[in-house]
């Protein structure tokens, strides 16, 4: 505990935890270093965390977690009473549990409510200067947020507990992420039934919901032909809904070369069960690529509007491919809102192949 901070926490004192993260599934992954921290520096707490249901697995079977709570945000097809009832039964939980501490690294309005129903002693989040005084008095502690593109998530997540008087060692801040026997299972057999074994082929992970993180289809395509050419096992794994499903309808009209293609193939847990699986990931900034950092993957990463400062590849072996574009990291949905970026879709094959060589 830091003897320069007056109003810091003792470790020893926390009996329970709740860590609230509401965000992507990456975003998700990130925070997992936090729950280490907390369990390595008060192994007596009980650390849980909340976040949305579809990005569970993202944390579920972390070492570090005793239980872990979601809100579910499908609740428009489900009806009012529905979403009234799982609301307040997630309430009735969270107050049962009389939490010491509130690590809040979200910033949705509803956390300040949710951290008062706690009950908690103490709850930290980051400081932000827009916020209502009903927000601030929901809080004890607050974090400063830096300024621009630079630090990364994961230390920035670490901040909250800097702030409490809780630092974390070099060896704690692991992005974790537990696959499970069943992936692990399943994985095993997919690949076996394509060929291919552990540390024998290339993951291509190239798409995004978000379609301004995108490298553009045919490049993928000519990227995936030439490593065929010399010799390599590709597999290829995306979505197979909504906007990244089309992405990848127009990749394979532009692919020449055969590919092992486990597209809408696998959840999340065989997701990361396959990249650790993996020789290199080769992507874009997006879940998958931090689904590489903790499964200790080297990886190749294409950034264009986002920041790689914020969210490049974490604590394994990496190449980040950028543009020379000043405008970039600019964090807009494409130049001008156009859900195409020129950062990205000028970046040529033979700089990511040389990045591949290189690793």
């Amino acid at each position: 505990m830091s003897q320069f901070l007056a109003d810091a926490l003792d470790p020893e004192s926390l009996g329970r935890v709740l860590v609230i993260k509401l965000a992507h599934f990456g975003d998700v992954l990130l925070a997992s270093p936090v729950l280490s921290v907390l369990k390595s520096h008060a192994p007596r707490a009980e650390v849980d965390a909340l976040v949305y249901a579809e990005t569970a697995p993202m944390l579920a079977d972390h070492p570090a977690l005793a239980q872990l709570f979601t809100i579910d945000r499908k609740w428009p097809q489900r009806g009012l009473f529905h979403r009234l009832g799982s609301e307040l039964r997630l309430l009735k939980q969270l107050r049962e549990r009389r939490y010491d501490l509130v690590v809040a690294l979200s910033d949705k309005p509803r956390i300040a409510w949710l951290t008062r129903v706690t009950g908690a002693r103490h709850a930290v989040t980051a400081e932000r200067a827009d916020r209502s005084s009903f927000w601030r008095r929901s809080f004890t502690h607050f974090y400063s947020l830096p300024r621009g593109n630079t630090r990364h998530t994961v230390e920035v997540h670490l901040d909250a507990l800097r702030r409490l008087g809780i630092s974390a060692g070099p060896g704690e801040r692991r992005v974790t992420l537990v696959p499970g026997e069943n992936a692990e299972q399943r994985a095993d057999a997919l690949l076996a039934w394509h060929g291919l074994r552990r540390g024998e082929f290339i993951q291509i992970h190239p798409g995004s919901r978000w379609l301004f993180k995108s490298w553009p289809a045919a490049r993928v395509a000519e990227l995936m032909d030439l490593l065929h050419e010399r010799g390599e096992r590709i597999a290829l794994t995306g979505s197979a809904q909504g906007a990244e499903a089309t992405y990848l309808r127009g990749l394979f009209e532009h692919l020449r070369s055969p590919v092992v293609n486990l597209t809408g193939k696998l959840s999340l847990k065989e997701l990361a069960a396959v990249t650790a699986r993996a020789r290199l990931f080769v992507g874009v900034d997006s879940a998958p690529l931090h689904i590489a950092s903790a499964m200790g993957t080297p990886a190749v990463a294409l950034f264009g509007p986002s920041g790689e400062v914020e969210w490049g590849p974490w604590q394994i072996t990496h190449r980040v491919v950028t543009s020379a574009h000043t405008c970039r990291p600019c964090g807009v949905n494409g130049c001008g809102g156009s859900n195409r970026s020129e950062c990205l879709e000028t970046l040529p094959v033979e700089r990511v192949l040389a990045a591949i060589d290189e690793l």
